[in-house]
């Protein structure tokens, strides 16, 4: 009778919370949250579009091992008021670093470099540089892709560089090597050298015996799952592309972001990828140890997470082999920002809290008021509270 009477007084009580769980508005189950959780998200992102609602932004959730939430305001074409969503494909710039990254390291995994071999065993038009230093050794993979090379960030009269199409980009790199220099000595300092990037796209080519082109494709993108993911626009990805504006003293150019659809010289390897939301969400989640391993085994893609080169004075931020580390507070992000000719993107993640982050945006907008980097801090922020 004691017991029927202890279970009867804790059965009243659990329900008793239950109704008063319930009656103030605290989540009853794991749907519950889940929609808290997109509400906010949502509330957050939508604020943060109004700020600057020119174009359009698309933005993602990771976490649970894939894409938990993702939301598109405004339009990828603003004279055909088209709006952008999901599947709207977006060019990500400088991400793109990361994916040649990870080919060193499995080309490295694989036994056909070493990160300390020279880049002239591979691609000896390198010692076409201007300026190196006297006695200075030949600079190496590594230091090419951590930007320690001490290479000029691009070549001299860029311009004449950033045409052609993307089959043609390593016969442009090879016209601008003569043109390119060293900035610094090798290995003495980070120096971010968009060219270094595509000189190291140009070496893993020749080690791997295949095209950057070919290979990334057929060895990342395939097994990743990543389909809407291209170095170009093709068939499948052409119509959904959206357009590229640049805005500054109130006028509106898509003209530059159009032309560049056509080919960016040698700014392949370091900045070329089209993609969409739910494909670099996939590569976020391999990034947080959610495989293949056929991609990278975990051992290798953790240990290259420890290997941060460089650092600022005031260590919040950092360079590794092909990722940026920003520090603020006790919250650290890996990842990369890119952009283009009407173009942004970031895509980071928090592999303490196993979430990630892409954000992607149409416009390059002179005194843009939309902020990239609070909104990231701040969906980092809401995914660290309990619910």
């Amino acid at each position: 009778m004691v017991v029927k009477t202890r279970l009867g007084l804790v059965f009243a009580i659990a329900a008793y919370l239950s109704l008063a769980a319930s009656s103030a508005g605290y989540p009853q189950n794991a749907a519950d949250t889940k929609k808290d959780l997109a509400a906010q998200l949502d509330q957050v992102c939508a604020q943060a579009a109004a700020s600057d609602d020119r174009a359009s932004v698309t933005v993602g959730v990771v976490s649970g091992g894939s894409l938990m939430w993702t939301k598109s305001y405004g339009y990828a074409d603003m004279e055909k008021k088209t709006p952008a969503t999901r599947e709207t494909v977006y060019r990500i710039g400088s991400i793109t670093k990361q994916f040649t990254a990870l080919m060193l390291l499995q080309l490295v995994r694989d036994g056909k470099v070493r990160l300390s071999d020279p880049v002239e065993k591979y691609f000896p038009e390198i010692n076409k540089v201007k300026g190196r230093y006297a006695g200075a050794p030949p600079i190496t993979l590594i230091q090419l892709a951590t930007h320690t090379a001490g290479l000029a960030r691009e070549p001299d009269h860029t311009d004449k560089y950033l045409k052609g199409p993307v089959s043609d980009w390593e016969k442009v790199l090879i016209g601008a090597l003569d043109e390119t220099s060293y900035a610094f000595e090798p290995g003495t300092q980070f120096s971010y050298s968009n060219i270094g990037y595509a000189i190291l796209g140009a070496a893993l080519s020749r080690a791997a015996g295949q095209p950057y082109t070919d290979y990334v494709p057929a060895r990342i993108f395939k097994p990743l799952g990543m389909a809407d993911t291209a170095f170009e626009p093709n068939d499948r990805i052409r119509t959904r592309i959206a357009r590229g504006y640049l805005i500054q003293n109130g006028k509106l150019d898509w003209e530059m972001a159009d032309r560049e659809h056509q080919g960016r010289g040698y700014k392949v390897p370091n900045g070329a990828i089209y993609t969409t939301v739910d494909d670099l969400s996939k590569f976020l989640t391999f990034e947080l140890g959610g495989g293949p391993e056929s991609v990278l085994d975990k051992q290798s893609l953790e240990q290259n997470f420890k290997r941060i080169i460089t650092t600022g004075p005031d260590a919040t931020s950092g360079y590794g082999l092909g990722f940026t580390l920003e520090r603020n507070n006790d919250l650290v992000l890996i990842g990369h920002d890119g952009a283009v000719a009407g173009y942004q993107a970031s895509a980071f993640v928090n592999r303490k809290s196993k979430t990630g982050v892409v954000i992607f945006r149409n416009a390059t907008i002179r005194g843009d008021k939309f902020d990239s980097e609070k909104l990231m801090l701040s969906l980092f922020d809401k995914m660290a509270q309990p619910y």
